[in-house]
């Protein structure tokens, strides 16, 4: 009997490493993409919205002999790369600590619309270009992250071409021209899909030009949190990639500084 339990427990042990050592193969095998912007003082934020602060409490060789660094910043939750809780526009709806990591963490679905957005700043994406994305891949976007490429990315930290405007202060917001996407885009994905979260690379998940913000109001009545000033995504395929989107756990928050990340096969 003692001989069986060594045996057993020496080829679970083997079992237990091979296990292992795959995982960690895997790992290697997978490409990183950064898809978050850096914060600093050209972050682009919300025209009635403050602006990144840093301040450097500490740097340099203490009274001990070793360096010691340490900084305290200031940021509004709705600015730079961020996550929109749907308490945002939701009342009752989750905050940001409420919302399940599985809206955050999951396959990913990258619809690319940038040339129409580059003839017409203010492109409303339809679900023409969602169905155009299935049918292209066979599948729909259920259970899916699903990232919005305008190509406003690569505009960033401009405000006049990011934004549609430098001006600041509320006068600044009906001067707002960007792509988002439309409410009846939004209404079928909740009607039609189940979408874990959805993400773009402009400033809003609603174009520049909206007032009543009806996509923010439409997905976060059904606790679909949004991801807004994504970093360039034309390294991503439309699909086969995992998307890892953490934001700063802020109690009672509408929103958020976020990183995320996708995670790509090698090659």
């Amino acid at each position: 009997m003692h001989r069986l339990l060594l045996k057993l427990t020496a080829t679970l042990l083997l079992h237990l490493l091979s296990c292992a050592a795959a995982a960690a193969a895997a790992d290697t095998e997978r490409r990183i993409v950064d898809l978050t912007h850096a914060y600093d003082t050209s972050t682009v934020y919300w025209p009635t919205a403050p602006g990144f602060e840093l301040t450097v409490d500490a740097d340099g060789i203490t009274d001990q002999g070793y360096y010691y660094a340490a900084n305290t910043f200031r940021s509004a939750e709705h600015g730079g790369t961020h996550l929109d809780a749907p308490v945002h526009f939701a009342e009752g709806r989750h905050s940001t600590e409420q919302i399940p990591l599985r809206r955050l963490i999951g396959p990913g679905a990258m619809i690319d619309v940038s040339t129409a957005c580059a003839a017409d700043r203010d492109y409303q994406i339809v679900v023409a270009d969602i169905l155009a994305w299935e049918r292209s891949q066979g599948r729909t976007v259920d259970d899916r992250i699903v990232l919005f490429r305008t190509g406003f990315a690569a505009r960033w930290p401009d405000l006049e071409r990011y934004l549609g405007t430098a001006e600041r202060g509320d006068d600044a917001v009906a001067k707002l021209h960007f792509p988002g996407l439309s409410a009846a885009a939004a209404r079928w994905l909740v009607e039609s899909r189940r979408v874990r979260a959805v993400g773009i690379d402009t400033a809003s998940i609603d174009p520049g030009q909206s007032r009543v913000f009806e996509a923010h109001r439409i997905l976060f009545a059904e606790n679909i949190p949004a991801f807004e000033n994504v970093a360039d995504l034309s390294a991503l395929p439309a699909a086969g990639f995992q998307v890892v989107a953490l934001p700063m756990k802020i109690a009672g928050g509408s929103g958020g500084p976020l990183r995320i990340v996708a995670l790509l096969p090698d090659g």
